[in-house]
């Protein structure tokens, strides 16, 4: 039997990552010590492993916690839809990519076509397959990784300075959000 800590360390997790995987219930462990110490066995060890592919995967703590109490048609179900999900995503993320790759040869030519302001940005996003929460992540990583660069971009687009601090203030928050999030999940 392993104590919380000793098991933490096997999956590269956080005490209280564990601590809240048993709280939700998809990772109780086997027992506990006459101390009241919690106690991991090696099924929990198998568990635990199953519960990080399915991280890996992509997949939500809630579809995780689904996925290992229900009969298996609905696990194929969840994967199923995970699956799509990530069509979705990389479709997207080409869509960015070939939209970036567009602004790079405008960028390079040192001009900005004269027709782009605000709405006409949204609007290329937009036809680029982005919604709302995908410009909200592309305007936190274009602010995480060149805050300069981003405001200038900004006003370039023909927005005023209160809307282009309300934007980058939000950016960053997302960022440290996005941030604390991934901390949690190691």
């Amino acid at each position: 039997m392993f104590r919380i800590t000793e098991f933490a360390r096997m999956f590269g997790l956080s005490r209280s990552t564990l601590l809240y995987y048993d709280r939700i219930g998809i990772m109780i462990p086997s027992g506990r010590s006459e101390a009241g110490y919690r106690l991991y066995s090696t099924r929990d060890k198998d568990r635990m492993a199953t519960i990080q592919s399915f991280r890996q995967a992509g997949l939500t703590i809630e579809d995780i916690g689904r996925v290992l109490s229900r009969e298996e048609g609905d696990q194929g179900e969840i994967l199923q839809r995970r699956l799509r999900e990530l069509g979705e995503e990389i479709r997207s993320l080409q869509a960015q990519q070939r939209l970036l790759g567009r602004m790079l040869q405008v960028e390079s030519r040192g001009e900005l076509p004269a027709a782009v302001d605000k709405q006409a940005w949204i609007e290329m996003l937009r036809a680029a397959g982005m919604d709302e929460d995908a410009m909200a992540k592309w305007h936190s990583e274009f602010e995480r990784r060149t805050p300069g660069t981003h405001h200038q971009f900004l006003l370039a687009l023909g927005i005023s300075e209160d809307e282009v601090r309300l934007i980058r203030t939000r950016s960053q928050e997302k960022s440290e959000l996005s941030q604390a999030y991934r901390s949690v999940e190691r």
